[in-house]
């Protein structure tokens, strides 16, 4: 058994067999107050045994008669499922004609040669053990006679004419005839002398089953079934009786009484035969179980009178007959228990107006506690018609309202003591769609929106979901749903239907419908559409003192539907052709109550409202004037507030014309001095809006009411409100005055605060006014300023912030209420100290030499406290930006100018620039200096002479440079004429040329050239063209006879050069290159000149002549005299040409060269000439 349970467990898994276990079993639960028992539960193995094996003779049957195939399934526990199929596992077809009996046997009414077959096989389907036995197949053969005999129907079962069948109420009975016959006969069943009971009778297996559910003794009769073909009939009659196992009638409930109570336990039941009835105490036959002197038993019922605690027990009742028992356990406690109330305290209960509210009083107690209902904490008991009062303890209220709402207090009080529960009821407004969807037809492809407009309580959260024919709205992007509409775009036929609005929240739901027609576009000519014309015939009926019904003829739609009607009205004595807004209606309704108010001459019109506009007012209706009564309401806004110390000045908001109910509108206003036992005084006064009450004391508290009253009567009794009297100066002044100063800019201010008396007014706050006196640096004084700071409210401090450093300042204080400031408190002097100052106001730098600069500087415009010094730092920076190491110099306080000298020629430094007091150094200055390069002229840096030397794809640009070293260039280039942005290349190291590549050919370029971290310093612009575009080769020329003489002729003319040069050199002949190398031993590690790129050596003064004759002029066609005839960009090459041992340059003519690491684009290499005749070819 279980743990904590009295479930037993019966594992047979790891062993043991499950007959061991078969018998019946009873549970018994035991206390000290008594003993409950179950009932009995059977425990029985389930069996699935074998088909008994026997000989089958196959069938030999002549057509058209009948045939039995008997399966006779093993006896199993529970019994078996019977089918038949094939060899194939296939079932086997069953109709009319042939089907499966109750029994398992299957029934043959007549044979036909399509049953010839040996594989009719009855399946038994053990559930419980998942088994299936196989019977042996039985074999059958149809011959054939002629002619087939026709035959009359006989019964194949049941066999007889008459039979029985007993079956137990509640239970399914089944009846079965299946007959033979030729043709197949047909069944039908009837009860003689009544009908089958309707909605309990099924047909199966081809009605040849009488199925009737759930029986009962009216079902007891004779069944007759019928068979019948064109030949005849046969019938058979079932005699059914309806038993009953024993069922309740009144089961024994379960008793607690209190010591001295009397009560009874009922046990009645019937059944078919009728049950006997036992009584059990504790699991033990009442007859031998120990006696109770208050215990009586009568039959199905034991009486008990008087009971002590010593009779609580648990009886059984039995009831059973031959086919059946029911047990009941029912206990008898003797309980001595004061109440307990079972529902939480201050539950919550939330219910919408005008439906039923039910709360809950569950409790307990012994004896049965008396329950009574309260509202509210002083409230008397609830009673009446209005509430109901339920056994468990629940009220109910059947009409919730609003003044339903509150606090219930739930008492359950017997003789041994009392208890109460407070619960909480709040009664919410229902959820209403004030404005529901409307009936729409809309053509096809328009747009189309249903409203659904809703009011709901505000505490309460509603959800809107819309329908389409009672589903969810289709998929679709052209259905929009918004906040209180949904929109269909572009309207096809399927969007026709019924459209819900549905609105949920947590108490309640409420929906509205409307139907779309989708009709299809009309012809020409198109419809117009315009707002409609306006309502006529208005007319007024059952006119009352506060109420008239109006009523009034649509005008034409103008081909679109009026959905909503304006009524308007007019107040012809006091506001004569003024309109007012009164109410709306839907555009399906043409009449409508009015509510109205006395004393009003009404005139009404209604505007009609269509999806394209409002249409013009009706004509008005004829007037009404309604009776005068008293007000209903008195003015609005009442205060009371003085103007002067010894006034009270009464003010209000009038009410408006038809707001006065009647003629002779006044005002009646009473004032008395509050927390004084003085009377009213009172005074009526006409239609004003302002009364003054004269001879007031100083600023004292006054309860003031106006009500409003005509020719027939006051309004309702007005609230009281608060004013006060008139407010004057406050008569004494803040002391103890104290400041605490923070920092040189930051100080706090205390006082003690004024006696309320003395302020005679509205308490508004104090304000602060603080100046400043002198600087404590300067010595000077100068225009005083006061600043003024207001602190609200009842404060007694305040921050002063701003403050300037070492200073000196005087401050007072005021108190301030509704009328002015009150006298100011005596000034208190106090001192900031001292702080950093601010920068100096200039720092200029003059007189650059070599090596020296002159500084200036003035004094910080605000010192804030005695200057100890100056600090001044300075540091070089290089042509890439770069920071140098910092130098620092202390100046006296007294100095105005330095000279720094044995700076660096040439150099620009920066300069940081501070002053200091004793508290720590201000912000500093920063400036910039460059000390000169040439004492007796400065260079100022320039580039000229723009060079460029352009081919079909790429260009070299030089130029001339003036500056100082170390200047970083760029060239800027782009197309001529285009405002594109200019493309920069950077210019590795400092030589003055270039090559630009990636040009395209025939195009006009401007360039200029410039030099990094020179702000704005550029050459002039120049134009260059590229050369054309040539053709391209259609052939391989390779393969030209032309070039093959041509390549040979070049090679013949290098060979001679080659000769030519060997020769001379031979005999030491002198040209050029030779006399450099008499000068110079070794010209090979001669230095290269990094401005422009040549090589000094050869660039002799004396020798001007040009090494090629062909090299490039600047853009302008003149040739610069200053320009270097040496300079290797004339030679196409670059600075990649290469001289041989001798010196000649006869790179130039092999078109070998040796390449250099890459520099940057600078480092490209020209075409040599060989290529250059391979692009002109």
């Amino acid at each position: 058994m279980k743990p904590n349970s009295g479930t037993l467990v019966i594992n047979i898994m790891n062993g043991g067999k499950a007959e061991a276990y078969e018998g019946v079993y009873q549970c018994t639960a035991r206390n000290e107050r008594g003993a409950a028992i179950s009932n009995n539960i059977v425990i029985r193995p389930s069996r699935s045994p074998l088909w008994t094996k026997e000989k089958l003779e196959p069938n030999q049957v002549r057509e058209g008669d009948s045939l039995v195939l008997h399966c006779r399934p093993p006896v199993g526990l529970p019994p078996p499922i019977i089918f038949w199929m094939d060899n194939a596992f296939q079932r086997l077809p069953q109709s009319e004609r042939v089907s499966q009996g109750l029994n398992g046997d299957l029934y043959f009414s007549n044979v036909q040669p399509e049953d010839t077959r040996e594989d009719y096989i009855c399946y038994a389907r053990f559930n419980h053990t998942q088994t299936i036995q196989q019977k042996q197949p039985i074999s059958v053969k149809v011959f054939s006679t002629k002619p087939v005999t026709e035959r009359q129907p006989i019964l194949l079962t049941p066999t007889g004419s008459t039979s029985t069948k007993v079956e137990l109420r509640g239970n399914v009975l089944l009846l079965e005839c299946i007959a033979a016959g030729l043709p197949t006969p047909v069944i039908r069943w009837i009860k003689e002398g009544g009908e089958l009971p309707a909605n309990r009778t099924f047909f199966e297996n081809f009605k040849k089953t009488l199925k009737i559910v759930d029986v009962s003794e009216a079902d007891s009769g004779n069944y007759k079934c019928i068979a019948r073909n064109i030949l005849g009939s046969a019938h058979h009659v079932i005699s059914v009786t309806v038993k009953a196992a024993p069922y309740w009638i009144t089961a024994p409930r379960n008793l607690v009484l209190s010591p001295g109570e009397d009560g009874t336990l009922i046990c009645r039941a019937n059944g078919n035969p009728k049950p006997n009835i036992s009584w059990l105490a504790n699991g033990v036959p009442i007859a031998i179980a120990p006696e109770d002197p208050s215990r009586k038993v009568d039959g199905d019922t034991i009486i008990f009178s008087h009971v002590q605690e010593r009779s609580s027990a648990v009886y059984q009742c039995n009831a059973s007959n031959e086919y059946g028992y029911l047990l009941a356990n029912a206990f008898v406690n003797v309980l001595a228990e004061p109440p307990r109330i079972l529902t939480p305290a201050n539950k919550l209960y939330q219910v919408i107006a005008d439906s039923p509210a039910l709360l809950d009083c569950a409790y307990f107690g012994s004896p049965k506690p008396e329950i009574e209902w309260f509202k509210g904490v002083k409230g008397s008991i609830l009673s009446g018609s209005e509430y109901v009062f339920h056994d468990n303890g629940t009220l109910e209220i059947p009409v919730a309202q609003k003044d339903s709402t509150g606090t219930y207090t739930c008492v359950a009080r017997n003789e041994l003591g009392k208890i109460q529960n407070e619960v909480q009821l709040e009664v919410k407004d229902p959820t209403m769609i004030i404005k529901q969807p409307e009936y729409k037809v809309i053509q096809r492809y328009g747009q189309v929106s249903f409203e659904c407009i809703i009011k709901h309580d505000s505490t309460l959260l509603p959800t809107v979901i819309w329908l389409k024919d009672n589903d969810e709205l289709p998929d679709d992007e052209r259905f929009l749903v918004g906040k209180d509409n949904l929109t269909i775009m572009n309207v096809t036929d399927k969007d026709d239907g019924t459209y819900t609005c549905i609105v949920n929240t947590t108490l309640d739901s409420v929906s509205a419908s409307a139907v779309l027609t989708v009709v299809a576009a009309p012809p020409t000519p198109a419809i117009i559409y315009a707002r409609p014309n306006p309502p006529f015939d208005l007319e007024l009926t059952g006119q009352l003192e506060r109420s008239v019904e109006l009523s009034w003829i649509p005008g034409d739609e103008n081909n679109s539907p009026i959905t909503n009607f304006v009524i308007e009205y007019e107040d012809g004595l006091h506001e004569p052709g003024v309109w007012h807004y009164q109410t709306e209606v839907p555009g399906t309704q043409t009449t409508v109550q009015l509510k109205l108010s006395p004393y009003v001459n009404y005139s009404f019109r209604v505007i009609a409202v269509n999806e394209i506009g409002r249409s013009q007012p009706s004509e008005p209706s004829e007037q009404y004037l309604t009776k005068s009564a008293n007000p209903d309401e008195n003015p609005s806004n009442v205060q009371g507030i003085g103007s002067e110390p010894d006034n009270l000045v009464i003010t209000w908001e009038s009410l408006k014309g038809f707001q006065s109910n009647g003629p002779g509108l006044q005002y009646k206003v009473s004032w008395r001095q509050k927390d004084v036992d003085d009377e009213w005084t009172s005074v009526i006064v006409a239609n004003v809006s302002k009364y003054i009450v004269s001879g007031t004391p100083t600023f004292v508290p006054y309860e003031i009411k106006v009500q409003a009253l005509n020719d027939l009567g006051y309004a309702p009794e007005p609230s009281e409100v608060i004013g006060h009297s008139g407010e004057d100066l406050p008569m004494v002044a803040p002391g103890n005055v104290q400041v605490h100063v923070i920092n040189s800019t930051l100080a706090k201010v205390h006082w003690d605060p004024v006696p309320l008396k003395t302020v005679r007014g509205h308490l508004q706050g104090y304000k602060v006014y603080y100046w400043k006196v002198q600087s404590l640096s300067r010595r000077s004084r100068r225009h005083v300023e006061k600043k003024i700071l207001t602190f609200r409210g009842n404060k007694t401090f305040g921050m002063l912030p701003g403050l300037e450093p070492y200073s000196s300042y005087k401050l007072n204080v005021r108190v301030v209420n509704g009328k002015g400031e009150g006298p100011a408190s005596p000034d208190k002097v106090f001192k900031t100290p001292e702080g950093v100052p601010s920068s100096p106001s200039f720092l200029k730098i003059t007189n650059p030499t070599l090596d020296s600069l002159t500084l200036e500087w003035g004094s910080p415009t605000h010192p804030n406290g005695v200057l100890t010094s100056y600090i001044l730092k300075f540091q070089p920076i290089n042509n890439t930006h770069e920071l140098g190491p910092l130098v620092e110099i202390r100046i006296p306080a007294n100095e105005s100018s330095l000279i720094l000298k044995n700076l660096n020629y040439s150099t620009r430094y920066k300069f940081y620039f501070n002053a200091q007091t004793s508290v720590g150094s201000g912000s500093q200055i920063t400036e910039e200096a460059v000390t000169i390069m040439d004492e007796v002229q400065p260079l100022y840096p320039r580039i000229r002479n723009v060079t460029t030397a352009a081919a079909e794809t790429y260009a070299n640009i030089s130029w001339e440079y003036e500056g100082p070293d170390h200047a970083n260039f760029y060239v800027e280039y782009g197309v001529a004429g285009s405002k594109e942005d200019w493309k920069k290349e950077i210019v590795n190291g400092s030589r003055s040329f270039f090559v630009l590549k990636g040009l395209t050919p025939g195009t006009a370029y401007k360039v200029r050239v410039g030099a990094e971290g020179l702000s704005g310093f550029r050459s002039s612009e120049d134009v260059f063209e590229t050369g054309p575009a040539m053709a391209s080769r259609q052939v391989d020329i390779a393969t030209q006879g032309w070039f093959i003489g041509l390549m040979c002729a070049v090679a013949l003319l290098i060979l001679i050069l080659l000769i030519v040069c060997f020769i001379r050199r031979n005999k030491g002949g002198k040209y050029p290159v030779k006399e450099k190398e008499d000068a110079h031993a070794d010209p090979e590690i001669q230095p290269m000149k990094e401005d422009d790129g040549t090589f000094g050596e050869y660039s002799d003064a004396e020798d001007h002549k040009p090494l090629k004759k062909g090299s490039r002029t600047p853009s302008d066609r003149t040739v610069k005299k200053e320009d270097s005839d040496d300079s290797l960009v004339d030679y196409g090459e670059g600075v990649n040409g290469q001289f041989n041992e001798d010196g000649s340059f006869i790179g130039q003519y092999s078109g070998k060269k040796e390449k250099e690491p890459a520099e940057g684009n600078e480092s490209s290499e020209a075409p040599s000439p060989v290529n250059a005749m391979n692009s002109f070819v």
